[in-house]
């Protein structure tokens, strides 16, 4: 019986990460997984992403065609912990999958934004940190051929902690992979907007999560290739304060804006609306 409380409690509230206040978790929904206290940005996952941003139909469900949904990772590496007896690659992506619901750490397909069809690659931090494996740097690869194809604007949601170690070289070929196939996007005059979420780093950062042509950073983000506790044990130092946060980025020119939650659907659409005019 106290165990059926303690997950029913589990459901119904969530504690700020920063503050450590206790929120009703439907409150929290509604405030956009926002702490309404100290202003946190709690993650979100790639279908809460989808939800907010995508147009709606009758019924108020976001309109939106999945692609590339079964795709998933194997373990071309035999990637395995001395410590057990079996694959822990293995043993974790089935894990994943199960928590989250996806196969893989990245959702992507089309939907309507502001009326504009669009191409979306939504990452989803909650399924092994966000990582890049070969199939993430796959699915990606897909999503810019199919803006190319349809001639839509492609809209790269990012939150990574970078290249997927278990998949080794395989994982770090991804970042050539996306950035050329960005740069074939490019070359055809088709918009890309980044969007960097909390956090985006590694190889992700590295490769396509900052070759859009427009970088939009949500509040506080922190943004990087190496963290901030590796660059100070490397270099000795202690770092600026807020250093790769997206406002420390803003201000050195290395985004474009950063915009809050409850703005980013208008002011993305903005960008739609603008880049249309000139096309």
């Amino acid at each position: 019986m106290e165990n059926a409380v303690k997950e029913k409690t589990k459901t119904l509230w969530n504690k700020c990460p920063s503050c450590d206040q206790i929120i009703y978790k439907k409150d929290l929904e509604e405030n956009l997984k926002i702490c309404p206290k100290c202003h946190y940005y709690l993650r979100m996952s790639a279908r809460e992403r989808i939800a907010l941003l995508a147009d709606t139909n009758a019924s108020g469900k976001a309109v939106f065609e999945e692609m590339d949904a079964n795709f998933f990772s194997e373990d071309p590496l035999r990637f395995e912990d001395p410590a057990k007896s079996k694959s822990s690659y293995a043993a974790k992506l089935a894990s994943e999958q199960k928590k989250t619901g996806h196969y893989e750490a990245i959702v992507c397909g089309e939907a309507e934004m502001g009326k504009h069809k669009v191409v979306l690659a939504v990452m989803d931090f909650e399924f092994m940190g966000g990582s890049m494996g070969s199939v993430v740097g796959e699915k990606v690869t897909r999503a810019i051929e199919r803006s190319l194809q349809i001639k839509a604007p492609l809209l790269i949601i990012s939150a990574s902690g970078g290249a997927r170690m278990q998949e080794g070289i395989l994982s770090l070929m991804q970042m050539a992979k996306t950035s050329a196939a960005l740069a074939r996007l490019h070359q055809e005059g088709i918009l890309c907007i980044c969007l960097l979420c909390d956090p985006t780093t590694g190889g992700v950062t590295a490769s396509f999560a900052t070759l859009g042509d427009i970088l939009i950073a949500e509040p506080k983000a922190l943004i990087a290739f190496a963290g901030p506790r590796v660059i100070e044990q490397t270099i000795r130092q202690k770092l600026p304060e807020g250093f790769q946060q997206s406002e420390f980025l803003m201000q050195h020119g290395m985004v474009d804006c950063i915009v809050e939650r409850k703005n980013l659907k208008a002011q993305i659409i903005n960008f739609l609306n603008i880049f249309k005019k000139k096309a």
